[in-house]
């Protein structure tokens, strides 16, 4: 829990609700933290104490909702994703955040603990820093920027494996190769899905008409909608540039693969006439003119060698291989 103002600044890591709620200070902002949100008394606790209604807090403990916002008069509720790589598994996970902006207060739902907002708690520790001197709006502001600034860190990492697995695709495909593109294809679809619903919340915020967005800090919202915009054209760069490598993959395979059954090809051609001569000449009449011929066997050899050498001879003139 933080209390703070131009003046003051108080934290404490409160033991349980209750005591959060003595702690508050009307004449500051107060900044409130939930870092779990299984815990079902700590949740309607916080519902009764501001007034919450009993749908804001059925979404709140829902951890599968969609970014959205809800405009509840008296109080806003906000449901966003917060998107981290898992280094271990290399894959994309989320948290969801819940937000509820009041007057002189901001509640912080999150999943499970994280660091992300301590920066805003170190700009906060600033005597001088603009989120001590504004309204909970502000710091509001300040929490989703910090989530939408996190986006382009993990597309960072994604673009970097997309220009890897491009040189891997140059110097030659392999299953491996089909198989990351196809794990990056997935994680930029839960992106998309992910941040896609994001712009609708942050122009309602920036065009709504609630009273606890203060109208000069609507212009900050705008310019985090600018970085959503820009999140979502990346994403559909990189699927674009992921749904050509897959193209080129196929490509490659199937190049391969014909350039295998042109050298089978050319190889059962070449034996076509070879194994005509050794048929004719395997045949066992008693009248057959070179059958008592001492030099047969080398002309029959001879004969299967200059056709060859003509064969290749063609082959190599029209530019077969």
């Amino acid at each position: 829990m933080v209390n703070y103002n131009d003046d003051d600044f108080r934290i404490k890591e409160a033991m349980s609700v209750e005591e959060c709620f003595s702690l508050i200070d009307t004449s500051m902002v107060t900044w409130i933290n939930v870092d779990d949100i299984s815990d079902a008394k700590t949740i309607e606790a916080i519902g009764s104490h501001f007034n919450l209604h009993p749908l804001l807090l059925e979404d709140v403990m829902n951890a599968d909702q969609r970014p959205k916002m809800d405009d509840y008069d008296n109080h806003l509720f906000l449901v966003l994703k917060v998107l981290f790589m898992d280094p271990i598994p290399g894959r994309i996970e989320s948290d969801q955040v819940s937000f509820v902006l009041g007057d002189k207060y901001l509640i912080s739902f999150q999943e499970r603990h994280s660091d992300l907002f301590n920066s805003i708690l170190d700009r906060l520790r600033m005597g001088k820093s603009r989120v001590r001197r504004s309204r909970a709006d502000y710091l509001l502001y300040s929490l989703i920027d910090v989530i939408v600034d996190n986006y382009f860190v993990i597309l960072e990492v994604i673009g970097d494996n997309v220009e890897d697995v491009e040189v891997k695709l140059v110097s030659g495909p392999t299953a491996e190769t089909l198989g990351a593109i196809q794990r990056m294809k997935k994680d930029l679809i839960y992106l998309r899905k992910s941040i896609w619903p994001l712009r609708e919340v942050l122009s309602s915020l920036e065009r709504g008409e609630s009273e606890l967005i203060s109208d000069a800090l609507r212009v900050y919202f705008r310019d985090i909608y600018d970085h959503s915009i820009h999140a979502i054209d990346t994403i559909e760069t990189l699927r674009d540039m992921l749904s050509g490598m897959l193209d080129i993959y196929l490509s490659s395979v199937s190049n391969r693969l014909n350039q295998v059954m042109k050298v089978l090809t050319i190889i059962s051609t070449i034996f076509i006439p070879l194994t005509f001569i050794a048929g004719v000449y395997g045949m066992n009449f008693k009248n057959i003119p070179e059958i008592g011929w001492t030099y047969g066997y080398p002309f029959a050899i001879l004969l299967m060698i200059l056709v060859t050498l003509a064969m290749l001879y063609y082959f190599k003139k029209k530019k077969w291989f």
